[in-house]
């Protein structure tokens, strides 16, 4: 019987690792649209049919990246806390893996669908462009290492709430009651039996 009991184990963990990867990756595409609505706008120079951007070191290009960095720290913290809150003993390594593959997952879709915003337009604009020309870029990511501000954070996070908070025990959690070893009460005691035929307090002269 254990055979069984193992595997109906390990498919319940490898189901919680996929659904945790899914659900995080889904947020994905909405944080991307969201980043591609504030960035700030970065205008690029084309040169030769190649669009370079204007000002590399400019608030424009520094502003793109840490917008999304922002966006997805927030969000990786959100990922943690509610991983924490909807999990369940036995199920910590599966939400860590599912809360780390979905974070990758997440951060690079939100970077390729806030990339995709306008960019038909953006490349229609370079392509029919003269020399010198300035255009309006989309969203793009130069760093390509804040795409591990969704993933690490939520791991990140969830762990220290299960080392700070921990998990409540199973039974009673709060001040010892009634049936508790250290007082009597509810119908049982921890008394040893009189012996038979005799008094606890010893016969009486």
């Amino acid at each position: 019987m254990r055979r069984p009991a193992g595997r109906l184990f390990a498919t319940r963990l490898l189901a919680t690792w996929a659904v945790a990867t899914a659900v995080v990756a889904l947020l994905g595409p909405p944080a991307g649209l969201l980043w591609a609505k504030t960035v700030p706008a970065v205008t690029y120079v084309v040169v030769q049919g190649e669009p370079l951007i204007a000002d590399p070191e400019g608030q424009g290009p520094i502003g793109v990246d840490a917008r999304f960095a922002l966006i997805a720290l927030v969000a990786g913290i959100a990922c943690g806390v509610a991983g924490y809150l909807a999990g369940g003993r036995g199920n910590d390594v599966a939400l860590l893996l599912g809360l780390a593959a979905g974070g990758c997952a997440a951060a690079v879709l939100a970077w390729k669908t806030g990339h995709m915003i306008g960019l038909g337009g953006f490349q229609d604009a370079v392509r029919h462009a003269r020399d010198g020309t300035a255009v309006t870029g989309v969203a793009d990511l130069r760093a390509k290492g804040v795409l591990m501000f969704w993933p690490l954070p939520a791991v990140a996070v969830y762990g220290l709430l299960e080392l700070v908070v921990g998990r409540l025990p199973a039974g009673d959690g709060g001040d010892a009651g009634a049936g508790e070893a250290d007082e009597v009460g509810g119908g049982e005691f921890d008394l040893e039996s009189a012996p038979a035929g005799g008094d606890v307090d010893g016969p009486e002269r």
